[in-house]
């Protein structure tokens, strides 16, 4: 298995804006690992979706698709826990 790309969605980017340094810094070191291996142990397939998986980072989760062809990982969705699955823009 190759390494991925890791691209990002305007939305994701907006959403990162929004937490504290600490939550970001967590994510960014959780977000690295998935171009290594973006089926990892914290990671869990997304009931109705193709390509979606969401990525647990303590109370934070970062909603992500796979696309094995071209080797790519994009960043869908990220924030809290509670939030996180209220857009339904993955997919």
């Amino acid at each position: 298995m190759g390494t991925y790309s890791i691209q990002w969605k305007a939305s994701a980017v907006k959403d990162l804006r929004r937490l504290d340094r600490q939550a970001v810094h967590e994510i960014h070191k959780a977000i690295e690992e998935l171009a290594s291996d973006p089926f990892c142990a914290n990671t869990l397939k997304m009931k109705g979706t193709e390509h979606s998986y969401r990525l647990r980072v303590g109370h934070y989760r970062v909603i992500y698709s796979v696309y094995q062809s071209i080797l790519a990982v994009e960043i869908v969705r990220v924030g809290h826990r509670k939030d996180v699955y209220r857009r339904s823009d993955f997919g």
